[in-house]
């Protein structure tokens, strides 16, 4: 009997069950719910890098994003409130699609 103590997707208890096993879970309270968030985007941000084509790589990206939604609300915020201060950063600081490779910085 596998035993896996992490936060799973919603469905996955009816899953489980559709498929003929049964599984045990009990639900997180807020301060156990944040950790095991972090937890999870960690373990996926590993699966991310550890991707080797594009197919794997959007899908744990996928996951990413699922669970920055999920973080967004913890934090008492909205997706497009996050979307907002990401738009307003690139404003202000631009965004990634350069590709520019800071090196070093020599002082004035």
């Amino acid at each position: 009997m596998p035993i896996y103590n992490k936060l799973v997707r919603d469905r996955i208890p009816e899953i489980i069950s559709r498929n003929g096993s049964v599984s045990n879970t009990r639900i997180l309270d807020e301060a156990e719910y944040k950790t095991e968030l972090r937890t999870k985007l960690a373990e996926e941000m590993n699966e991310y890098l550890e991707a080797t084509d594009d197919k794997n790589a959007m899908e744990e990206l996928a996951d990413i994003l699922e669970l920055l939604h999920a973080l967004t609300s913890i934090h008492g915020s909205t997706v497009e409130q996050l979307e907002s201060i990401r738009a307003n950063k690139a404003e202000k600081r631009g965004g990634f699609k350069e590709k520019i490779f800071l090196i070093d910085v020599q002082d004035a």
